[in-house]
């Protein structure tokens, strides 16, 4: 049986929410904007974990099928951000610019523009001519492009604070080094959520918004919601000459890469490793050499601009690439939105706002149906064979 509406089963549910990263302080937001009372339970610091650290991307383009409606009702959010949460988020628009290295890699790009236009997006394929005539700064080998106004780039340090201090002004609880070390089910229906120092927190809803470590907080609950970490690697070079317009990705994912208004470089490829206990990350040294080397090949004015620093963060990847978003079937009340793959950063005010109204008013108002937590459950027949 469908259950009821979680509104419908206390006028204003008390609402728990494990994990202060961009989706948790989203979330919170919007909840409490909405009246509900809401505690977000942080083990560290809010946004200190990938959502503070990742490269601040804020992308549709190239977005998997089933995350796009998500991705476009997201975007609405971020130019609002400082109507809604008191600052900008230094949340740009240049647009972003994905290149093809070879002929073959040029048919994904036409694929995928028919299908963002189907989703009302402008996508403009640029031939090699194009490609050279409009950004000469890029080196000539490319085969061709694609291009989507209107994508950015944000500052990730400043988002998930941003949202979390708003929705303590909104009345939210935001509880900073307070770890979730237990979740068990109440007699009526609801939640107890233990904490250090005999923490009790009692919930009608509990929202898993644990990013990486979203899954092991599943499997307390009985939910198998397997999840790898991973640490993408980051780089920031000096401040140099302004020359990049749009944020930059290669089809082949090898760099992702942006300039700041002040000039520095911004880049990604690569991964570094993850400490097996599964709470630290390190850069990778082959990585050092290779993705430095990469962008020097694809914008050679580049070459010579000193690095400053490298940096990695944890991130949860399912094993489709997509997240984990709604309520598991069997547990009314039990809300999982985490495993974002390296998408949770774009898309995690749409999230959050997502939420509010699939816990106010049962309708999240876009299908989930792609993202469902009970989507990797292994039939019984299957498990006992």
């Amino acid at each position: 049986m469908t259950p009821a509406p979680i509104i419908l089963r206390r006028a204003l549910p008390r609402v728990c929410i494990i994990g202060g990263g961009i989706v948790g302080s989203a979330t919170a937001f919007f909840l409490a904007r909405g009246g509900c009372p809401v505690e977000l339970l942080e083990r560290d610091t809010v946004g200190s974990r990938a959502s503070g650290v990742n490269f601040g991307g804020v992308r549709r383009h190239g977005r998997a099928v089933a995350e796009l409606p998500l991705a476009i009702r997201s975007r609405a959010i971020w130019p609002r951000l400082r109507e809604l949460i008191g600052h900008d988020c230094d949340f740009e628009t240049p647009g972003h610019l994905k290149v093809a290295q070879t002929e073959a890699e040029l048919e994904p790009l036409a694929r995928w523009a028919a299908i963002g236009r189907a989703h009302g997006l402008t996508i403009d394929l640029l031939d090699r001519g194009q490609l050279r005539r409009d950004h000469p700064w890029l080196t000539h080998d490319l085969a061709g492009g694609s291009f989507c106004p209107g994508d950015g780039y944000a500052n990730p340090r400043l988002v998930a604070p941003y949202f979390a201090r708003a929705a303590r002004a909104e009345g939210a609880v935001i509880r900073e080094g307070h770890p979730v070390l237990a979740v068990e089910d109440t007699a009526g229906g609801g939640f107890v959520l233990h904490g250090p120092l005999g923490a009790r927190h009692e919930a009608d809803v509990v929202v898993n918004a644990a990013g990486a470590w979203g899954g092991a907080i599943a499997g307390q609950l009985g939910l198998d919601v397997p999840m790898v970490s991973l640490a993408p690697q980051m780089f920031v070079t000096e401040p140099t000459t302004r020359r990049i317009g749009p944020v930059l990705g290669m089809v082949s994912g090898a760099i992702y890469l942006r300039q700041s208004v002040r000039g520095n470089v911004i880049f990604g490829g690569g991964r570094g490793s993850v400490h097996p206990d599964g709470l630290r990350s390190r850069p990778a040294e082959d990585v050092f050499e290779r993705s430095p080397a990469l962008v020097r090949a694809l914008i050679p004015a580049l070459a010579g601009v000193p690095l400053i620093r490298s940096w990695t963060g944890i991130e949860g990847n399912t094993p489709d690439g997509l997240p984990v978003i709604g309520e598991s079937g069997g547990r009314a009340g039990l809300i999982h939105a985490c495993g974002f793959s390296g998408h949770g950063f774009e898309m995690g005010p749409g999230v959050g706002e997502t939420l509010r109204d699939l816990i106010l008013t049962g309708d999240a108002g876009l299908d989930l149906s792609a993202f469902s937590p009970d989507r990797f459950a292994v039939p019984p027949a299957i498990r006992s064979a």
